[in-house]
């Protein structure tokens, strides 16, 4: 096992959008176009204040694996594509396997 601290860094992009629907189109867009190597798609539960009042909705949840050099377009894509006024963009910086991080820097690479 290599050293964490030398372990390649992978970016998460997270967000939610309001149907099955919208997450699969949203998802297949990403990796389409190469901006994420993957997506994954859950169903959750969020429970939010908005313009004043308690929200309890069920979401979908995208957690978008990418190379750091595409997140920028990968977020301006998502704020392109997403339903919501104010969509959730979470950004964190991952530290993965060396074979995983090239697996995600080779299939998210211009041109490929």
């Amino acid at each position: 096992m290599e050293n964490l601290a030398d372990l390649p860094v992978v970016i998460l992009i997270t967000t939610t959008v309001g149907t099955a629907d919208e997450a699969r189109g949203i998802a297949d867009a990403v990796v389409t176009r190469r901006l994420a190597a993957c997506v994954q798609v859950w169903p959750v539960q969020s429970h939010y204040r908005w313009q004043g009042a308690l929200q309890h909705e069920g979401e979908w949840q995208l957690e978008c694996k990418t190379a750091p050099a595409r997140a920028d377009d990968l977020i301006a894509l998502l704020r392109r594509l997403h339903p919501y006024a104010l969509p959730e963009l979470v950004v964190q910086s991952l530290r993965a396997d060396s074979a995983y991080a090239a697996w995600v820097a080779q299939e998210t690479a211009p041109g490929a």
